[in-house]
Protein backbone atom coordinates (compact mmCIF):
# COMPACT_ATOMS: atom_id res chain seq x y z
CA UNK A 1 0.00 0.00 0.00
CA UNK A 2 1.05 3.54 -1.00
CA UNK A 3 3.00 5.84 1.98
CA UNK A 4 1.77 9.44 2.42
CA UNK A 5 3.68 12.40 4.24
CA UNK A 6 1.09 14.12 6.08
CA UNK A 7 1.87 17.85 7.56
CA UNK A 8 -0.68 18.61 10.39
CA UNK A 9 -1.43 22.19 11.36
CA UNK A 10 -3.04 24.77 12.97
CA UNK A 11 -3.06 28.06 14.79
CA UNK A 12 -3.51 29.36 18.41
CA UNK A 13 -3.12 32.48 20.41
CA UNK A 14 -3.40 32.82 24.37
CA UNK A 15 -4.66 29.43 25.01
CA UNK A 16 -4.56 29.12 28.90
CA UNK A 17 -6.20 32.59 28.92
CA UNK A 18 -9.14 31.49 26.94
CA UNK A 19 -9.29 27.95 27.39
CA UNK A 20 -7.91 26.13 24.25
CA UNK A 21 -7.27 22.54 24.97
CA UNK A 22 -4.07 23.17 22.32
CA UNK A 23 -1.92 20.77 23.50
CA UNK A 24 -4.73 17.63 23.36
CA UNK A 25 -5.92 19.17 20.15
CA UNK A 26 -2.00 18.70 18.50
CA UNK A 27 -1.79 15.02 20.30
CA UNK A 28 -5.27 13.98 18.83
CA UNK A 29 -3.67 14.28 15.13
CA UNK A 30 0.30 13.98 15.78
CA UNK A 31 0.03 10.17 15.31
CA UNK A 32 -0.97 10.75 11.61
CA UNK A 33 1.56 13.52 10.86
CA UNK A 34 5.13 13.93 9.97
CA UNK A 35 5.49 16.86 10.75
CA UNK A 36 2.81 19.65 12.73
CA UNK A 37 2.94 23.21 12.00
CA UNK A 38 2.16 25.50 14.96
CA UNK A 39 1.56 29.38 13.99
CA UNK A 40 1.55 30.45 17.67
CA UNK A 41 -0.05 34.32 17.50
CA UNK A 42 1.15 37.12 20.05
CA UNK A 43 -0.25 35.48 23.68
CA UNK A 44 -0.26 37.02 26.79
CA UNK A 45 0.41 33.83 28.20
CA UNK A 46 2.63 30.70 28.62
CA UNK A 47 0.97 29.28 25.45
CA UNK A 48 4.33 28.14 23.86
CA UNK A 49 5.30 26.65 27.06
CA UNK A 50 2.00 24.57 26.61
CA UNK A 51 3.37 23.19 23.08
CA UNK A 52 6.40 23.18 24.12
CA UNK A 53 6.21 20.65 26.69
CA UNK A 54 4.67 18.19 24.42
CA UNK A 55 8.49 17.38 23.37
CA UNK A 56 8.12 16.13 19.80
CA UNK A 57 10.63 16.84 17.16
CA UNK A 58 7.98 16.81 14.76
CA UNK A 59 6.52 19.70 15.97
CA UNK A 60 7.92 23.18 14.04
CA UNK A 61 6.24 26.43 16.14
CA UNK A 62 6.41 29.77 14.01
CA UNK A 63 5.76 33.12 15.40
CA UNK A 64 2.81 35.41 14.31
CA UNK A 65 1.61 38.67 14.84
CA UNK A 66 -2.07 39.19 14.51
CA UNK A 67 -3.47 41.93 12.09
CA UNK A 68 -5.98 43.66 14.39
CA UNK A 69 -7.30 45.76 11.92
CA UNK A 70 -8.96 42.76 10.17
CA UNK A 71 -12.42 42.49 12.05
CA UNK A 72 -14.84 41.50 9.80
CA UNK A 73 -15.67 37.67 9.46
CA UNK A 74 -13.44 37.05 11.71
CA UNK A 75 -10.65 37.28 8.24
CA UNK A 76 -7.99 37.68 10.83
CA UNK A 77 -8.79 33.52 11.30
CA UNK A 78 -8.19 32.63 7.99
CA UNK A 79 -4.98 34.58 7.62
CA UNK A 80 -3.38 33.01 10.61
CA UNK A 81 -4.72 29.18 8.66
CA UNK A 82 -2.85 30.13 5.81
CA UNK A 83 0.28 31.38 7.58
CA UNK A 84 0.56 27.70 8.82
CA UNK A 85 0.13 26.06 5.54
CA UNK A 86 2.53 27.64 3.97
CA UNK A 87 5.29 26.73 6.17
CA UNK A 88 4.49 23.01 5.35
CA UNK A 89 7.05 20.86 3.55
CA UNK A 90 6.11 20.74 -0.12
CA UNK A 91 6.39 17.41 -0.28
CA UNK A 92 3.78 16.55 2.08
CA UNK A 93 0.57 14.68 0.24
CA UNK A 94 -1.77 15.42 2.63
CA UNK A 95 -2.29 18.82 5.38
CA UNK A 96 -4.69 17.78 8.28
CA UNK A 97 -6.28 20.97 9.80
CA UNK A 98 -7.24 21.11 13.66
CA UNK A 99 -8.21 24.00 15.33
CA UNK A 100 -7.26 24.65 19.10
CA UNK A 101 -10.69 23.77 20.15
CA UNK A 102 -10.90 20.51 18.22
CA UNK A 103 -10.35 17.09 19.32
CA UNK A 104 -9.85 14.26 16.39
CA UNK A 105 -11.13 10.87 18.58
CA UNK A 106 -8.75 8.64 18.09
CA UNK A 107 -11.43 5.51 16.68
CA UNK A 108 -10.78 6.98 13.17
CA UNK A 109 -7.42 6.72 13.10
CA UNK A 110 -7.49 4.00 10.75
CA UNK A 111 -10.42 4.99 8.34
CA UNK A 112 -8.30 8.71 8.00
CA UNK A 113 -5.05 6.52 7.15
CA UNK A 114 -6.92 4.58 4.89
CA UNK A 115 -8.03 7.68 2.85
CA UNK A 116 -5.27 9.40 2.37
CA UNK A 117 -3.54 6.28 1.51
CA UNK A 118 -6.79 5.48 -1.43
CA UNK A 119 -6.66 9.32 -2.55
CA UNK A 120 -3.29 10.19 -2.44
CA UNK A 121 -3.28 10.81 -6.48
CA UNK A 122 -6.62 10.96 -7.04
CA UNK A 123 -7.15 14.30 -9.13
CA UNK A 124 -10.45 14.23 -8.26
CA UNK A 125 -10.14 14.34 -4.14
CA UNK A 126 -9.39 17.77 -3.14
CA UNK A 127 -9.74 16.64 0.86
CA UNK A 128 -11.37 14.83 3.21
CA UNK A 129 -15.03 15.48 5.54
CA UNK A 130 -15.16 14.92 8.44
CA UNK A 131 -18.51 14.28 11.16
CA UNK A 132 -18.05 16.52 14.18
CA UNK A 133 -20.05 16.86 17.69
CA UNK A 134 -20.30 20.23 19.35
CA UNK A 135 -20.51 20.13 23.03
CA UNK A 136 -22.14 22.49 24.94
CA UNK A 137 -21.84 23.75 28.70
CA UNK A 138 -20.12 20.53 29.38
CA UNK A 139 -18.68 17.22 28.17
CA UNK A 140 -22.38 15.52 28.21
CA UNK A 141 -23.81 17.78 26.42
CA UNK A 142 -24.24 18.48 22.27
CA UNK A 143 -25.65 20.78 19.96
CA UNK A 144 -28.20 19.28 18.13
CA UNK A 145 -30.24 22.05 16.88
CA UNK A 146 -29.99 23.50 12.73
CA UNK A 147 -27.16 26.27 14.03
CA UNK A 148 -24.44 23.41 14.03
CA UNK A 149 -22.56 22.00 11.71
CA UNK A 150 -22.34 18.44 11.31
CA UNK A 151 -19.56 18.37 8.58
CA UNK A 152 -16.47 19.99 7.99
CA UNK A 153 -13.25 19.64 5.44
CA UNK A 154 -9.99 18.83 7.97
CA UNK A 155 -7.66 17.17 5.72
CA UNK A 156 -7.30 19.07 2.42
CA UNK A 157 -4.23 18.57 -1.02
CA UNK A 158 -0.90 19.77 -0.52
CA UNK A 159 -1.82 22.63 -3.03
CA UNK A 160 -1.44 25.88 -3.01
CA UNK A 161 -4.61 26.85 -4.56
CA UNK A 162 -6.30 25.26 -1.35
CA UNK A 163 -6.98 28.91 0.95
CA UNK A 164 -8.68 28.95 4.26
CA UNK A 165 -12.15 30.26 3.50
CA UNK A 166 -14.06 33.26 5.52
CA UNK A 167 -13.44 32.69 9.03
CA UNK A 168 -11.27 29.45 8.79
CA UNK A 169 -13.96 26.74 9.10
CA UNK A 170 -13.34 25.96 5.86
CA UNK A 171 -11.68 25.92 2.79
CA UNK A 172 -11.89 26.98 -1.25
CA UNK A 173 -9.61 26.25 -4.07
CA UNK A 174 -9.28 29.12 -6.34
CA UNK A 175 -12.50 30.53 -4.97
CA UNK A 176 -14.15 27.26 -5.55
CA UNK A 177 -15.94 24.48 -3.15
CA UNK A 178 -13.79 21.48 -2.25
CA UNK A 179 -14.62 17.65 -4.03
CA UNK A 180 -14.44 15.66 -1.18
CA UNK A 181 -14.60 12.28 0.15
CA UNK A 182 -16.52 11.64 3.68
CA UNK A 183 -14.60 10.06 6.37
CA UNK A 184 -15.97 7.94 9.25
CA UNK A 185 -14.22 9.84 12.06
CA UNK A 186 -15.29 12.33 14.38
CA UNK A 187 -13.63 16.11 15.82
CA UNK A 188 -15.11 16.59 19.39
CA UNK A 189 -15.44 20.43 18.92
CA UNK A 190 -15.01 21.65 22.92
CA UNK A 191 -15.58 25.59 22.14
CA UNK A 192 -18.12 25.87 24.33
CA UNK A 193 -17.04 24.02 27.03
CA UNK A 194 -15.39 26.17 29.45
CA UNK A 195 -15.36 27.47 32.96
CA UNK A 196 -17.94 30.22 33.06
CA UNK A 197 -15.65 32.91 33.59
CA UNK A 198 -13.27 31.92 30.94
CA UNK A 199 -16.41 31.77 28.58
CA UNK A 200 -17.41 34.90 28.97
CA UNK A 201 -13.89 36.63 28.87
CA UNK A 202 -13.46 34.21 25.25
CA UNK A 203 -16.98 36.12 24.07
CA UNK A 204 -16.15 39.53 24.71
CA UNK A 205 -12.46 39.42 23.05
CA UNK A 206 -13.63 37.12 19.86
CA UNK A 207 -16.71 38.79 18.89
CA UNK A 208 -14.17 41.70 17.80
CA UNK A 209 -12.58 39.67 15.16
CA UNK A 210 -15.89 40.00 13.53
CA UNK A 211 -17.37 42.65 14.56
CA UNK A 212 -16.73 46.46 15.36
CA UNK A 213 -16.30 47.71 19.45
CA UNK A 214 -19.73 49.28 18.86
CA UNK A 215 -21.83 46.12 17.98
CA UNK A 216 -19.57 44.20 20.26
CA UNK A 217 -20.97 47.47 22.92
CA UNK A 218 -24.27 46.76 21.84
CA UNK A 219 -24.94 42.68 21.93
CA UNK A 220 -22.90 41.30 23.89
CA UNK A 221 -23.89 41.42 27.48
CA UNK A 222 -21.36 42.21 30.06
CA UNK A 223 -21.31 40.12 32.87
CA UNK A 224 -18.44 38.17 34.92
CA UNK A 225 -20.16 34.92 33.92
CA UNK A 226 -20.91 33.55 30.79
CA UNK A 227 -24.74 32.44 30.38
CA UNK A 228 -25.07 28.58 29.46
CA UNK A 229 -29.10 28.97 29.76
CA UNK A 230 -29.27 30.48 26.66
CA UNK A 231 -29.09 27.55 24.06
CA UNK A 232 -31.76 26.43 21.97
CA UNK A 233 -31.31 22.50 21.89
CA UNK A 234 -29.01 20.18 23.50
CA UNK A 235 -28.67 16.44 23.74
CA UNK A 236 -27.56 13.84 26.44
CA UNK A 237 -23.67 12.38 25.02
CA UNK A 238 -23.57 8.44 25.48
CA UNK A 239 -20.59 7.85 23.68
CA UNK A 240 -16.80 8.30 25.06
CA UNK A 241 -14.63 11.40 24.63
CA UNK A 242 -11.11 10.77 22.84
CA UNK A 243 -8.49 9.29 25.18
CA UNK A 244 -6.14 12.34 25.13
CA UNK A 245 -9.38 14.62 26.57
CA UNK A 246 -9.47 12.66 29.66
CA UNK A 247 -7.52 14.37 31.82
CA UNK A 248 -8.44 17.85 31.10
CA UNK A 249 -12.41 16.80 31.11
CA UNK A 250 -11.62 14.94 34.83
CA UNK A 251 -10.15 18.67 35.91
CA UNK A 252 -13.91 20.64 34.78
CA UNK A 253 -14.85 22.03 38.36
CA UNK A 254 -17.97 23.96 37.52
CA UNK A 255 -21.47 22.77 37.15
CA UNK A 256 -23.99 22.47 34.01
CA UNK A 257 -27.62 21.65 34.26
CA UNK A 258 -29.79 21.07 31.34
CA UNK A 259 -34.14 20.67 30.91
CA UNK A 260 -34.40 19.43 27.71
CA UNK A 261 -38.50 19.70 28.30
CA UNK A 262 -37.36 23.70 27.98
CA UNK A 263 -35.98 23.42 24.55
CA UNK A 264 -35.64 26.75 23.13
CA UNK A 265 -37.47 25.93 19.58
CA UNK A 266 -39.91 27.11 17.32
CA UNK A 267 -42.58 25.59 15.97
CA UNK A 268 -40.85 25.16 12.54
CA UNK A 269 -37.59 24.24 13.99
CA UNK A 270 -39.22 21.42 16.29
CA UNK A 271 -40.51 19.69 12.92
CA UNK A 272 -37.74 19.85 10.90
CA UNK A 273 -35.58 18.71 14.01
CA UNK A 274 -38.08 15.85 14.19
CA UNK A 275 -37.45 15.52 10.07
CA UNK A 276 -33.69 15.20 10.36
CA UNK A 277 -34.09 12.90 13.50
CA UNK A 278 -36.05 10.46 11.48
CA UNK A 279 -34.69 10.54 8.01
CA UNK A 280 -30.89 11.92 8.61
CA UNK A 281 -31.80 14.75 6.13
CA UNK A 282 -31.10 18.57 7.06
CA UNK A 283 -33.22 20.65 4.76
CA UNK A 284 -31.60 23.69 3.06
CA UNK A 285 -28.18 22.74 5.01
CA UNK A 286 -25.36 24.71 4.52
CA UNK A 287 -22.38 22.79 2.75
CA UNK A 288 -18.71 24.69 1.82
CA UNK A 289 -18.07 21.42 -0.19
CA UNK A 290 -18.92 18.81 -2.81
CA UNK A 291 -18.89 15.09 -2.05
CA UNK A 292 -17.56 12.47 -4.56
CA UNK A 293 -19.69 9.97 -4.64
CA UNK A 294 -17.83 5.80 -6.10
Amino acid sequence: MQEVKVSGFTFVRNAIKFGYPIREAILSVLPLCDEFIVMLGNSEDDTRKVIESIADPRIRIFDSTWDETLREGGKVLAVETDKAMDKISPDSHWAFYIQADEILHEHGFEAVRDAMRKYRDDNRIDGLLFNYRHFYGSYDYIGDSRKWYRKEIRVVKNDKLIRSYRDAQGFRKAGKKLHVKEVYAFIHHYGWVRPPKTMQAKQETFHKLWHSDEWVKKNVAVSETFDYSKVDSLSLFRGTHPAVMQDWISKMNWKFEYDSAKARRSAVAAVLHSLETLTGWRLGEYKNYKIIVG
